[in-house]
């Protein structure tokens, strides 16, 4: 178990390097500066900048400086936000979008478990079709429609919620809603199809055979085993949602790193773009190496090597 570990750990270093070296080059080519003020300054103003930043030495020089303060945890300083660290900027931003992306993640994931069972138990009738369209409905409606609606509807119309702004927990009913509908909809259609299969394997019609109970065979035997491939779906998608949606934050006025994102994109703001796209894909790589692991304890067979040793 420890190498496959250390192999799925090396193969996390290796995959950040890459999307390092990928997001500074592409950045590198965007066009324009990130500097506010460029038509105002002079060309001597200009000159002193690019000195300062390094920007006047030699792409694969400016590179090699990067990676340098990567590996020391450096992020660079943003243009745009007063200058502050990036490190710095990840750090007051996350805390809104974590608590929406655990929120509409722990909503969406026990909603759709719930819907998944009852349409896979309820197969073939009403419930299993209203189930389905609702899944439909999860997975084709954009996060940011739902969010706009949601705000108009139950904030403008109603009353019920804050419209935009971050006060708190209250602020964050009507984003969470918008962002839990597509893990909703996705583990529930992901649920119903394991659980069909599992009700009708051969151990279910074994444990009905010895006298269990219908509630004892669902809880027990059919839900548990239904519930390993979703670790597949909820593992990435959590990253996704727990980072929060850039759209709905911005739809909200809410401060999380998903509206900092957007705002460094239009502003060409260099380090605050590489940071957070490795901050996205830090997240993600964890999640995966997380996925893996559970699978080699939940199934030794996937962690053996050619010669069946771990």
């Amino acid at each position: 178990m420890t190498k496959y570990i250390l192999k799925r750990l090396f193969y996390l270093v290796l995959t950040l390097l890459i999307i390092a070296s990928i997001t500074f080059f592409m950045m590198k080519g965007l066009p324009g500066t990130p500097y506010t003020n460029q038509n105002k300054m002079s060309p001597t103003q200009l000159a002193a900048l690019n000195q300062k930043y390094g920007f006047n030495k030699p792409l694969f020089e400016q590179y090699l400086m990067y990676m340098n303060n990567l590996v020391h945890g450096d992020l660079g300083t943003s243009f745009q936000f007063n200058n502050e660290p990036v490190t710095q900027l990840i750090g007051d931003h996350i805390g809104p979008s974590m608590q929406l992306g655990l929120q509409a993640m722990i909503l969406g994931s026990l909603l759709g478990i719930v819907f998944g069972s009852i349409a896979a138990i309820k197969k073939n009738t009403w419930i299993d079709s209203l189930t389905t369209i609702v899944s439909i409905l999860g997975l084709s409606i954009p996060s940011f429609v739902l969010a706009v609606l949601l705000q108009y509807y139950l904030g403008y119309k109603l009353h019920w919620f804050p419209v935009a702004l971050w006060h708190g927990f209250s602020s964050s009913i009507l984003p969470t809603l918008a962002l839990a509908a597509f893990p909703l909809a996705s583990i529930a259609r992901y649920m119903r199809t394991e659980m069909v299969d599992v009700l009708n394997s051969d151990y279910i019609e074994l444990a009905k055979a010895k006298g269990d109970a219908s509630w004892q065979v669902i809880v027990k035997h059919a839900l548990r085993n239904s519930l390993i491939p979703i670790i597949t779906v909820v593992g990435p998608m959590a990253v996704t949602i727990m980072t929060g949606s850039m759209v709905v934050e911005s739809i909200f006025s809410i401060p999380g790193i998903g509206d900092q994102f957007v705002q460094s994109i239009l502003t060409n703001d260099y380090p605050t773009i590489m940071g957070l796209t490795l901050f996205y894909s830090f997240l993600m790589v964890v999640v995966i190496l997380i996925v893996d692991i559970l699978y080699g304890i939940i199934d030794p067979r996937i962690r053996l090597g050619k010669g069946g040793k771990a």
